[in-house]
């Protein structure tokens, strides 16, 4: 009988255990939601190359800080004897600031801190956009400018943060033995493409010294970095012999129809974008005759081949510049905004649509702790 208790006792503690061992506790409830919102924005510096630039200043000015925190992280910490104190203030990685921001940044109204009033940041935009002409309505070319104009100050932004790393005796200027290429040219294999061409190398930085003084100033350095938004004739011209270089397979300082039907034909078709929409699916013997029409109308000596002379009219469609961005950016949010397909937008229609210019706070791959709320518009 004592032994059958024994079993009976330990039988008993083993199924509350198990029961204490399921039933809910503090630690495996469900996170409430945090009484700060926190709208998600880009966190990393690849979005560089994306061409996609926050429509809103005040987001754009945000994602700007955080970029050059970063980027100071990275290039004025790494690499040098630096060991911040344990408890000096940003010292610890924190991985939920890193990806948020609070939404009081962006708030407009002093009395709820705490919302982000969409609708009066559209509101407050429309007047600043609707300005040729000023007529109740955004049309493609406004929105165009708008995006263009924040394009040009992020690029501004980015060259003068990186001339900081170049300009060695701070005197505004940049001479090709201050000048260091990227880390990803220098640790590339010479052979990789593009990289054993003139990018990053002599004749490039010379190019881009507009006045021939041997020293790039902020505008001249901002060319550099960027020549697809170059008015400099001389970084043009070597734009077009970059072009050859690249695709001139036998090496003849020329391209012959092959060389440029395989290389470039597809290049300037595609930056029409209508004109690729409507041909996207034609057969490389559908395109050879219009491919080679176009190759008469450049070849303006008619010798058969191809100078970097005679890519010049082309160049801003093999480098694409801002504006094109800008305006493909523009045509989209038309698209997504223009209920009623009149080709301009009202504010009712920005309002109604703020999804297509605050589309980081409708990301649908949130955590459903941060449901959004009509209180947000």
């Amino acid at each position: 009988m004592g032994k059958l208790s024994v079993i009976i006792y330990i039988t008993l503690a083993f199924l509350l255990l198990l029961l204490l061992s399921h039933s809910p506790n503090k630690s495996s409830r469900r996170t409430p939601p945090r009484r700060h919102r926190r709208l998600k924005l880009r966190s990393n510096l690849s979005t560089i190359t994306n061409h996609h630039v926050s429509f809103d200043p005040l987001l754009a000015d945000i994602q700007r800080k955080r970029e050059d925190k970063l980027w100071e992280k990275t290039h004025f910490f790494n690499g040098h004897d630096y060991e911040p104190e344990e408890d000096e203030p940003g010292s610890r990685f924190q991985p939920e600031w890193e990806g948020f921001v609070d939404p009081e940044d962006y708030s407009n109204n002093n009395n709820n801190e705490h919302k982000l009033n969409i609708t009066h940041r559209l509101v407050l935009l429309f007047p600043r956009i609707d300005v040729d002409p000023a007529d109740g309505f955004v049309s493609e070319g406004e929105l165009t400018e708008w995006n263009r104009g924040q394009s040009h100050r992020e690029v501004v932004h980015r060259s003068q943060r990186e001339m900081e790393l170049h300009d060695k005796n701070h005197d505004g200027l940049v001479s090709f033995d201050e000048y260091q290429p990227p880390s990803w040219v220098r640790d590339s294999d010479s052979n990789s493409f593009g990289y054993d061409m003139g990018w990053w190398k002599e004749e490039h930085f010379n190019a881009s010294d507009s006045d021939g003084d041997g020293f790039l100033n902020i505008t001249e350095f901002n060319d550099f970095q960027h020549p697809a938004d170059t008015k400099n004739p001389k970084l043009l011209q070597w734009l077009c012999k970059e072009e050859v270089r690249e695709r001139d397979t036998d090496k003849d300082g020329q391209l012959n129809f092959k060389e440029f039907f395989h290389g470039l034909f597809d290049m300037v078709r595609n930056y029409d974008e209508d004109a690729h929409n409507s041909s996207s699916h034609e057969s490389t013997d559908s395109l050879e005759s219009p491919a080679r029409s176009f190759f008469a109308q450049l070849d303006k000596d008619g010798d058969g081949f191809l100078s970097d002379v005679e890519l010049l009219p082309i160049i801003g469609k093999l480098h694409p510049s801002e504006r094109y961005y800008a305006k493909q950016q523009a045509n989209y949010i038309i698209s997504q905004a223009d209920t009623d397909k009149d080709g301009r937008l009202s504010l009712t229609e920005m309002v109604d649509n703020p999804y297509v210019f605050y589309s980081a706070i409708f990301n649908e791959d949130e955590d459903e702790d941060y449901e959004y709320h009509e209180e947000f518009r």
